[in-house]
């Protein structure tokens, strides 16, 4: 873990690895919720670091955290969110074959494993999900498409996720929700939120 202090009101904390990262987010909410973190106005996960911002000592801040004893997150912990899919994408035979598995089998793989939003970017809602094991990675599409259909479900290197609105993309598609990543009028706005778990059912209710 390493320190940095941004600017007069914010610390960037680095870590090895998107476990350390959610494991860290996690206490950092735990303890802001009880009352023990100080005032902080905003929580910033990303892929290796999380941003602190809005703290009234940074250098202060960064000394304690970096005393902290931080535990791994458990499998269980965080809310969890059902996502219904239908297996329907494009590039769902070549992910299959990438897999070394018939394309009927994606929907049982995917089902069957453990995702979680490390964090947040590209678009208001997409979240980028960790989970996949190293042998269910795959890499991004040699051509990315000009518009990907918003909704769809993709993969690209140790990350899964969806796409809320149409915009260009280079993930691999293997399926489609009508889940509503984004919407202003609801709370809380982003279905998916950093540390949220996630599991995808395959919408005729096998999976």
């Amino acid at each position: 873990m390493k320190t940095l202090v941004v600017g007069g009101e914010a610390l960037l904390i680095e870590l090895d690895s998107a476990d350390e990262v959610a494991a860290l987010h996690a206490e950092l909410l735990r303890r802001r919720d009880a009352g023990e973190l100080g005032p902080v106005r905003d929580l910033v996960p990303a892929a290796r670091t999380v941003l602190l911002d809005g703290v009234r000592d940074p250098a202060a801040l960064g000394a304690r955290i970096g005393r902290w004893q931080v535990p791994p997150l458990a499998p269980t912990q965080g809310p969890q969110v059902t996502v219904p899919v239908r297996y329907d994408g494009p590039d769902l035979v070549e992910v299959a074959r990438l897999w070394g598995v018939a394309p009927r089998e994606v929907p049982e793989i995917v089902g069957g494993t453990v995702f979680r939003v490390a964090f947040c970017g590209f678009a208001p809602g997409f979240g980028y999900l960790t989970g996949l094991p190293e042998r269910l990675r795959v890499p991004r599409r040699g051509t990315p498409r000009t518009a990907v259909p918003a909704g769809s479900l993709a993969l690209a290197g140790e990350y899964a996720g969806v796409y809320p609105r149409s915009s260009p993309g280079g993930w691999q598609l293997i399926g489609s929700t009508d889940a509503v990543l984004w919407d202003p009028q609801r709370e809380p706005t982003a279905l998916l939120a950093p540390g949220v778990r996630v599991r995808f059912t395959q919408e005729d209710g096998r999976g």
